[in-house]
């Protein structure tokens, strides 16, 4: 089965689509009527809105690994302020990580805007413009999906908007953002395919809109929407039997995953740099608790462990393992946003929030994900492990934290059970102002809307 990994295409020219500085001002393309007309056309268009998930990775260091339990910076150095900050629960809205986060996912959603509102009036084959209309409204879920988690309440933008209409976008809550995205991916999994050639790998697949949905449904709640939108997915992806190769820039494309972002470290400007790079072999970005937590016979362990790269001065952890390119001088690894040892773990955890059963599915899934990470080497677990419904809940959220650490998971869980508050308490001596579980929105684009009544700060973070 081809999975999804997105290209990253060095040449990317698309007209108009390469904005600058992101924010709730989008500037229509003064070009666009003319270049919204064929088939090909569209498709470069969302070659650029794919082009946005590059700045993920980034994202989510910085604003889900630091402000979570997983990564930690224990004092500031030059250029750092921002991440210490985030880091020790410190920030304010002039922060200019968030503000660079905003303004990635607004300038993502508008570039899916373009397409959203012009493919109707397009003139080619109809079942290709359905999937293109899917892969836009699945990309722009992907970014709200982010924007209401960090900062809540947003402004919901679904179409082209001029200067002046975006001025008065007004910030909606986190669950009505989440219900049309939900209902948009819904019809994403209706129209996308099941895979593409090789040629299109890359681009969203049902698989992929099923997954994203579930966590959206999961946030919300919904156990039994849950289930549906991801018993198509169950048996359509494999765990790899060892869990390092899933990472292996050796192996990338395997059948573990259900999207990511491809690099090229070959191609000028299509790689990156050494992720959680840092010039020794004990590194002190990773928390001791989070070593600790692992069994001895735990193979994830291992990819937490700093490893140098080649023959650098650079060590990195060997999940994110590469050597740079001595022609371009960047790393190629893939960044995996959705993969099915997660897809498992959501459906172990909506299944036994609907009814806690000793010998179900729940208990099955579970297994599964922890016998990979041991090599078979464990007991499996049992209802003599976890007799009740609250005990089944703290195992499979604590293997959320064993399977997905530095893939952008972990405060987004916290968040989502309640637990970031206990867990930074407990894991880093930090308390957690409960109205520090969002963000600050970036004050700039307060201070641009101007209106208080429908663009409010976030509580407490007023300058």
């Amino acid at each position: 089965m081809k999975k999804l990994i997105i290209i990253i295409i060095a040449t990317l020219a698309l007209a108009g689509c390469k904005k600058g500085f992101l924010d709730l001002n989008p500037a229509t393309d003064a070009n666009a009527e003319g270049f919204y007309k064929t088939a090909n056309d569209f498709n470069v268009a969302l070659i650029g809105a794919y082009e946005k998930f590059t700045g993920y990775p980034t994202a989510y260091f910085e604003l889900n690994s630091y402000r979570s339990d997983e990564l930690r910076l224990d004092a500031p150095t030059a250029g750092t302020q921002d991440r210490y900050d985030i880091d020790k629960f410190q920030d304010n809205s002039s922060n200019n990580i968030l503000l660079n986060s905003w303004a990635l996912y607004y300038n993502g959603i508008n570039r899916c805007n373009e397409v959203i509102a012009r493919i109707p009036e397009a003139d080619f084959d109809a079942k290709l413009k359905s999937q293109y209309l899917a892969e836009a409204k699945f990309i722009r879920a992907f970014h709200y999906y982010n924007l209401v988690k960090f900062w809540g309440s947003v402004p919901l933008i679904l179409d082209v908007i001029s200067p002046a209409d975006a001025l008065k976008a007004k910030r909606i809550s986190a669950n009505e953002v989440l219900n049309i995205m939900a209902e948009d991916l819904k019809s994403c999994v209706v129209n996308l395919p099941p895979s593409y050639n090789t040629t299109n790998i890359g681009r969203a697949t049902a698989g992929a809109a099923s997954a994203l949905l579930a966590r959206i449904l999961l946030e919300q709640k919904k156990y039994g929407e849950v289930i549906l939108a991801l018993t198509p997915v169950i048996g359509k992806y494999s765990l790899l039997p060892k869990v390092a190769d899933v990472f292996s820039v050796n192996n990338k494309n395997n059948d573990e995953i259900i999207f990511s972002i491809r690099f090229n470290k070959d191609i000028d400007g299509a790689g990156h740099g050494l992720w959680l790079s840092t010039n020794s072999s004990t590194s002190s970005l990773v928390p001791p608790f989070m070593l600790n937590a692992y069994e001895t016979n735990d193979k994830r362990k291992d990819l937490l462990m700093y490893q140098r790269s080649g023959t650098s001065n650079s060590y990195l952890p060997k999940k994110f393992y590469d050597v740079i390119s001595p022609t371009t001088k960047d790393a190629g690894n893939d960044w995996i946003l959705i993969r099915y040892a997660e897809v498992l773990l959501m459906y172990a955890e909506a299944m036994n929030e609907i009814k806690y059963e000793s010998d179900g599915l729940a208990f099955k899934y579970l297994n599964e994900v922890r016998q990979r990470a041991t090599q078979n080497s464990t007991p499996l677990f049992t209802n003599a492990n976890f007799p009740d419904q609250e005990s089944f809940r703290e195992a499979v959220y604590n293997e959320y934290q064993l399977e997905l650490p530095y893939e952008g998971q972990r405060w987004f869980t916290l968040t989502r059970t309640g637990k970031a508050a206990s867990e930074i308490l407990q894991n880093e001596g930090v308390t957690v102002p409960t109205f520090r579980l969002i963000f600050p929105v970036p004050q700039s684009e307060v201070e641009k809307i101007g209106d208080p009544s429908i663009f409010p700060q976030n509580p407490n973070y007023d300058n």
